[in-house]
């Protein structure tokens, strides 16, 4: 058999890494938004190679374009006095026109790159299938502190059904910022508004925004990786300008009405997209959904709960039975979840530092809440922990729960894949499997 080299090597294992997230991908709704501006950008073309990639995965995608750029072209090439009032445009007649032409244009120009099939290039035989139409319901926006907006509208409506039934039929749904009124008005809307209500109208997966920084900066300017709904309305400045603004909204409403996970990466990196949803660490910024119950470290008060929470679990021989007085000692090593201040679930972790690994214990769920994802939730707060603490991977000894393990991303091994100093602890009589997940 012919040597692999290094680059092949690496190209296969990426893609074994790669492979949990392409099946968690598979058959779920996204909504992909991005603006006028990364049609421009030489790396579009790239953009659009992974969106007919995500499509021959699996994933049911609606495209939402903005056109702003596009659009300030046509006025300044029609010689129209268009005027902005607190940030929106006022679409009168003439600026309608030069909306209808930009938009229109620009939506062709996407239809024509989706539909690029040739040989040696990376939509070779994707055959894919675009589908437009009237799916966006609007309404204008009226008047507002005396001003009239005219053809400016917003969405009032989306037409889910007819989106769901071209998503089955494997078609990729394309949407402009262009609504329709049911009495044959037209309006512009914002790009936001349209991805927004989309991504809740379909109960989406995901929300993936394009924008120019590599995801949402802080106040500093630093990249973060991974936030809160909660957090991203404190990044909300009204001094910000006001695209920024719109597109930290639209996140917040989404997370607000249901959508589980919003992505934001850069239109100006080749492989931030593909980065963000099939690798471990990502490219840009995951902004999941704010749920009523909240995950924390633990403290000296949740003593008392987490042993509530152990100790039937102890007395049927699952976990090994742990004293208060060593509960008070290793309480930093543990996170709980707490649904209106009672402890429903807990973890722990004990870095083995010099091993580069670290020991997952004590993962604990009130029978009343097995159901939904908290176990799953507990696991990503220990892996981030986990990475926090610069540690290569995390292990569990379990006599009982090693399917649920091998859920998790967990690989069975020997025991001699333990840290020597946990190896002299091993107990022969419970005879515990190992479990190990690189991170």
């Amino acid at each position: 058999m012919e040597n692999m080299n290094n680059s092949d090597q690496n190209y296969v294992k990426w893609f074994r890494n790669a492979a949990p997230y392409i099946n968690a991908h598979r058959g779920k709704t996204v909504v992909l938004m991005f603006g006028g501006e990364a049609v421009l950008h030489p790396n579009f073309a790239n953009i659009i190679h992974d969106i007919s990639l995500l499509r021959s995965l699996g994933v049911k995608l609606v495209v939402v374009h903005g056109a702003r750029p596009q659009i300030e072209d046509r006025i300044a090439q029609r010689g129209i006095n268009g005027y902005v009032e607190n940030n929106v445009r006022v679409t009168d007649a003439d600026t309608l026109g030069a909306v209808k032409d930009a938009t229109g244009s620009l939506r062709l120009h996407i239809e024509a790159l989706l539909s690029t099939g040739l040989a040696n290039s990376p939509m070779h035989g994707s055959q894919i299938r675009v589908s437009t139409g009237n799916f966006v319901i609007a309404k204008p926006m009226g008047v507002r502190e005396g001003i009239d907006f005219k053809y400016t509208g917003s969405v009032r409506r989306i037409d889910s059904d007819g989106i769901n039934m071209q998503l089955d039929y494997g078609s990729i749904v394309l949407l402009s910022p262009i609504g329709y009124s049911p009495t044959g008005e037209v309006f512009n809307l914002a790009l936001e508004d349209v991805a927004a209500q989309t991504a809740i109208a379909l109960k989406a997966d995901k929300l993936i925004t394009l924008t120019e920084d590599e995801g949402l900066l802080d106040e500093t300017g630093q990249l973060i990786k991974s936030c809160s709904v909660r957090r991203v309305n404190t990044l909300l400045d009204e001094k910000d300008c006001h695209v920024r603004q719109l597109l930290l909204r639209a996140i917040i409403q989404s997370g607000e009405n249901g959508v589980e996970r919003c992505h934001c990466v850069s239109y100006q990196s080749d492989t931030a997209l593909l980065q963000e949803l099939f690798t471990r660490d990502g490219a840009g910024t995951l902004i999941a959904k704010d749920h009523k119950e909240q995950l924390s470290t633990a403290t000296i008060d949740d003593v008392a709960g987490i042993l509530e929470l152990l100790g039937p679990l102890e007395t049927e021989g699952i976990l090994v039975k742990r004293s208060r007085e060593l509960l008070e000692v290793e309480i930093d090593k543990f996170i709980v979840l707490k649904k209106e201040d009672v402890i429903i679930a807990c973890a722990a972790l004990y870095p083995y530092t010099d091993a580069k690994t670290g020991e997952v214990a004590c993962v604990a769920i009130h029978p009343d809440y097995r159901k939904g994802n908290r176990g799953s939730r507990l696991m990503t707060a220990l892996e981030d922990e986990a990475k926090l603490q610069q540690l290569a991977s995390i292990f569990v000894l379990t006599t009982v729960s090693s399917h649920w393990f091998l859920e998790q991303g967990f690989i069975e091994q020997s025991m001699n894949k333990l840290p020597e100093s946990k190896q002299k602890m091993y107990n022969f009589q419970r005879n515990s499997k190992v479990f190990v997940k690189d991170i």
